[in-house]
């Protein structure tokens, strides 16, 4: 089953240029199940091009490819899924147009609503955050460590938190239900 492999840890990509020898080195290093690319850029063929190279890397590391709010770029470099905000398309709109095969992750920040929404059109998992202070965005909702835990009760898909989590913090999200744990600078700072 699919939403078995979000688990551990959880690379999303620095938002600029790719350093691929710094994302290969940290793939094997600390044996990174998922990564998630993540550049907002308006160059569609430097975005391409990186995808392309880091579906690459994943392939050849057994890791999971997740592409973050393009389905567009998801479907074109075959990626494993796709990750999607809740400004973006809906989970339910999303399946509509990847179909089963892909994955389909929905950032829910703190909500059980949002969560139950999210599991209720087909996402594949959720994450949850910020649950500490991030560097990357620094207003972002809180959800505090208790509210993970009322969130795992309620529903049956993966938790990936997000915000803050770094090697020395990461036991507690852990500790609160969440499955896996995504880091930007924790990884690549």
């Amino acid at each position: 089953m699919l939403d078995q492999r979000i688990q551990g840890l959880y690379g999303i990509t620095p938002n600029n240029n790719l350093n691929i020898a710094l994302i290969e080195r940290v793939i094997t290093e600390h044996q990174i199940n998922v990564l998630q690319y993540r550049h907002k850029t308006n160059d569609d063929q430097l975005k391409l091009n990186e995808a392309q190279q880091l579906l690459d890397l994943c392939l050849t590391h057994n890791t999971l490819f997740i592409v973050n709010d393009d389905i567009n770029l998801c479907e074109k470099v075959g990626a494993d899924g796709i990750h999607i905000g809740q400004s973006d398309i809906n989970a339910r709109l999303a399946r509509a147009a990847l179909g089963k095969k892909f994955i389909i992750g929905v950032t829910c920040h703190d909500s059980l609503k949002l969560a139950i929404d999210a599991e209720n059109n087909s996402a594949d998992y959720i994450a949850l955050g910020a649950i500490f202070h991030s560097i990357n965005k620094p207003k972002a909702i809180h959800c505090p460590l208790s509210k993970i835990n009322n969130i795992k009760k309620n529903i049956n898909i993966p938790i990936v938190g997000i915000g803050g989590i770094n090697f020395e913090n990461q036991s507690l999200a852990y500790d609160a239900g969440c499955d896996a744990v995504a880091m930007i600078d924790g990884l690549f700072g």
